[in-house]
């Protein structure tokens, strides 16, 4: 049987350990950078698609308020139409 030898780890210097954090530290950041660019692609995109949203909204709105008086101008012949229709059938009944 061999036997095993347990490997120390080198004292480490307070100074090695702070460049250590600080490259963590610069790796954190460059992930927030681009988390952050990405955010903001990300909301200008959807700043476009509300835009067009509201856009078509209007235009739909504006669709629904033509469709709207023509109805109401179908609506107000019709009526005009039947009561011209019970005045020719009064008058050929009377």
């Amino acid at each position: 049987m061999t036997p095993t030898a347990d490997i120390l780890p080198f004292p480490e210097k307070p100074e090695d350990r702070l460049r250590r954090a600080l490259r963590t530290l610069d790796a954190a950041l460059d992930e927030q950078r681009a988390a952050v660019a990405g955010l903001r692609r990300e909301l200008g995109a959807l700043s476009g698609a509300v835009a067009g949203l509201g856009t078509s909204l209007q235009a739909y709105s504006r669709g629904l308020a033509d469709t709207q008086e023509a109805v109401l101008g179908a609506h107000a012949e019709a009526r005009r139409l039947d009561a011209t229709a019970d005045a020719m059938l009064a008058a050929c009944q009377g």
